[in-house]
């Protein structure tokens, strides 16, 4: 769904998002953004109209990444004003493991595995502080 300016203008509800962070070959899958805000990212996006949060999880994961993921839980969710430059939107994180060949699809230019060692230097929205959060929740 692309938003034009005056969408947003008259958008005063925030727009619905979730990420998923995919446990996979002993560390977690980002995906490099094609579209801007650019940078590395948790695989995720906008929950369409009609499609329950869960549902919307699994259906981006496959999109961005190729991979069948099964919901372990939800992790926590999100919902400073900020988080997105573009507009405000609440994500609501799941974490998920995964079968499959991974493969960088959808609006994805690239996906690799990492772990809190070697994450990327450019990590889109406020996805670094969620990893923070799961990486000190997790260990």
């Amino acid at each position: 769904m692309k938003m034009t300016n005056h969408d947003k203008k008259h958008l005063r509800n925030p727009v619905p998002t979730v990420d998923i962070i995919i446990e996979y070959q002993g560390g977690i899958i980002l995906i490099k953004r094609k579209n801007p805000p650019h940078g590395w990212a948790i695989p995720g996006g906008f929950v369409d109209y009609g499609e329950c949060l869960e549902d919307a999880a699994v259906r981006e994961a496959k999109e961005e990444t190729g991979l069948d993921v099964r919901l372990l839980r939800q992790f926590h969710s999100y919902s400073d004003p900020g988080r997105d430059d573009r507009f405000h939107t609440i994500t609501t994180v799941y974490i998920a493991e995964a079968e499959g060949d991974l493969a960088a699809g959808d609006d994805a230019a690239d996906a690799g595995i990492f772990n809190k060692d070697n994450l990327p230097e450019d990590i889109a929205f406020d996805h670094r502080d969620i990893l923070k959060d799961y990486f000190e929740r997790r260990y």
